[in-house]
């Protein structure tokens, strides 16, 4: 009996290391991915596409805000800084990146640092959930409802009573926005923003 299962096993078991060898995979590379966080490791972050968003709707952005040069601001996916800049340029705010993708960041600090705003606005190259935004007196978001629900444990966290966010086209869900106002760009190209306060 022990012969015939040896006889069965043994060439079952070098079969099967076949298969994986000539597929090029291993038993660890079946295993279901894991979300993992850190540097270029934010799974989450990576579905996330980078769309710019139309300065007309920055500009409503921050003014539904209420930016003011006292503030904190931090744009998490902050992409080309544009409201990083904006904020800082306009409103005389202290303004924070955060950027994950590595040619953004670099695009957005050198322009920050060609601009001479570097005294006032910086960009992070980070994951976002390993940023720490207790800091933060207003946040802007454009990032999919499904990652806003991801990222709602840590701003009701972190953030501050009074604490102004401010998402273009996608809302936090769970949370009731105070305003929202709907923005049409030059082009004709409707967007929606949602205004939160934290209490």
């Amino acid at each position: 009996m022990r012969k015939l299962t040896y006889g069965f096993t043994l060439p079952l078991v070098f079969a099967g290391m076949l298969v994986l060898l000539l597929t090029g995979r291993s038993a660890k590379a079946q295993t279901p991915a894991q979300s993992v966080q850190g540097l270029y490791g934010a799974t989450l972050i990576k579905q996330v596409p980078y769309v710019p968003t139309p300065q007309e709707v920055v500009d409503k952005m921050l003014e539904l805000g209420k930016v003011t040069s006292d503030d904190v601001l931090y744009d998490l996916g902050s992409g080309d800084g544009r409201i990083v800049i904006t904020a800082v340029q306009k409103y005389g705010a202290h303004a924070v990146g955060v950027e994950i993708n590595a040619d953004l960041y670099r695009k957005s600090s050198d322009r920050i640092k060609e601009l001479g705003l570097d005294d006032r606005a910086h960009i992070v190259c980070e994951d976002m959930f390993d940023v720490s935004v207790h800091r933060a007196t207003v946040m802007t978001l454009y990032l999919l409802s499904s990652f806003n629900a991801k990222l709602r444990p840590k701003l009701e966290r972190e953030l501050r009573s009074g604490t102004r966010i401010v998402c273009h086209d996608f809302q936090v869900p769970g949370w009731e926005p105070e305003t929202t106002l709907e923005v049409t760009t030059r082009y004709g190209v409707p967007h929606k923003l949602y205004l939160y306060v934290r209490p």
